[in-house]
Formats: C-alpha cells, structure tokens, sequence
C-alpha cells in the first residue's frame, strides 16, 4: 500500500489547541478556515505561544459563521463572525492588514490569558504564506522522534502540522521537496522543509514545557540538508484545490518545472 493521509489537524485561531478532523477543503491559501484568524497584542503584533503559551489550552472551532473559544475552566466564548475596522499589524516581521473581530472573544480571551489581546483576520494565517498554505509531515517520522527520546510515542500535534501521512519511512517526505504531490484531488507543490522552534517542546494541551524537541532533533537531524534548520516535515503551495480527506492517497507525479 502507498502513502496516504492518516491525519488532518486544523485549528481556527492561529496558536490555539489543534483538533483532529476528517476533512478539509484545499484552497489557494490552505486548507479553508484552518488559522483564519489570529491574536494580536495592544501594540498590533501577532502573539503565538512562544510569548502565551496558554494559547494552546484554547480550542478554536469555525463552524457556520461562528466562532467558538473553549477555554480550559469549561468556560466559553461564542458568536457570529463579524467584522470591525481594517488596522496594521505585524504578522511574525511582516507588516499587513487585517480586519478586527466584533464579539465577545477578544475580552474572553483577555480575561482568561491575563493580557490585552484581540482578535483578527489576516489575509493569510499560515507562517509562510501561500507557499506555506499546506504543512505535512509522516507518521514514521514522529515514531522515530519518540525512539530517540525514548518515549512510548510523542503527539503530533506538538509540531501543529496540517496533514499528518502513513505508509512511509521515517523522514522520507523530505524527498518530497521539490516535487508536486498530488493528495486526494488536491496537488501540492512541496516548497520546503519546516524548520522547528521551542513551540514545539511545549504539551499540546497544557503549554507546558515537557519535552526538549530541539535537542532530540540536533541528536540526529542537525547536519540534513534542508531549507531550514532542524527540519521535521515539509511545506508546501496549493496549486490544484480540492476535498482532502483521511485515507486519501498522497502520491509523488514529479519533478516541479
């Protein structure tokens, strides 16, 4: 049996807790309503979990034009999605625009995390932009992760990863790189390798730090050659949208010209 997709994981707001799903729907940006929305400080930049790392005890569902925000006391914050000026913000070094959301989540969020955010629509939510739109990583690979840190397994959704794929070796999607693969209808050009950061050693429920990611990856990947340092996984650009779901097969058709 070939690859195929084993996993799909998406979350409404950027930085909040990632949730498994059956299916999502590629387009030019990446898998549609996956990281719509982002938070931003008083000052206009984008806050992820490097500076709250309680974010990720946050699940955010898009689901008919609503919001939802599920915060970890059980408490929630939900409405429709409406929309309020146009401001400037700072999306990791980019400088964009981006509309503010008009509810109760902003001061949810606030109160809960203990820090004046807000919470807006970027054009694109994904670190890297339309190249960025589809991130994918093998399963094998985060096996062979949880060998070298000797741990029965290590959760996925630690590296927030789109589409998780079996039926490969450990690493071998970095083969990918360079080449477009077509996954269900979907065909996506791999641009590059992800390169990790401390995000990644923080639990995916708590935010606490609990695993040193970056030295088990230095331990045996430091010297891949890659796009970027410490790679684990592959991004990549929709060039042909379309469904993509869990049991999809992920098939290499070429070269990029």
């Amino acid at each position: 049996m070939g690859a195929f997709v084993s996993g799909l994981a998406t979350t409404a707001v950027k930085s909040t807790r990632l949730g498994a799903v059956q299916r999502v729907e590629l387009d030019e940006l990446g898998a549609r309503g996956n990281r719509a929305f982002c938070v931003i400080d008083e000052r206009g930049r984008m806050v992820n979990a490097k500076r709250v790392r309680a974010l990720q005890t946050v699940r955010s569902i898009q689901d008919y034009g609503r919001l939802v925000l599920s915060f970890a006391d059980g408490s929630r914050a939900e409405g429709p999605i409406e929309y309020g000026e146009t401001v400037p913000i700072k999306f990791f070094s980019h400088a964009c625009d981006a509309r503010l959301l008009v509810g109760p989540w902003a001061q949810a969020l606030s109160d809960q995390l203990g820090a004046q955010l807000q919470i807006v629509e970027p054009e694109v939510g994904v670190d890297r932009g339309r190249e960025g739109g589809v991130s994918l990583i093998g399963r094998a690979s985060v096996t062979q992760l949880a060998r070298v840190a000797d741990e029965a397994s290590v959760d996925v959704r630690r590296f927030r990863m789109l589409i998780e794929v079996d039926g490969l070796k450990p690493h071998e999607e970095d083969s990918w790189v360079g080449h477009a693969v077509r996954i269900g209808p979907a065909l996506v050009a791999m641009r590059g390798n992800v390169g990790r950061c401390l995000i990644t050693g923080l639990d995916p429920e708590t935010g606490v730090p609990t695993l040193p990611t970056l030295d088990l990856l230095a331990s045996y990947r430091v010297d891949v050659a890659s796009t970027e340092p410490l790679p684990f996984g592959i991004y990549g650009e929709v060039l042909e949208t379309g469904p993509v779901a869990v049991g999809d097969p992920a098939v290499v058709e070429g070269p990029l010209a």
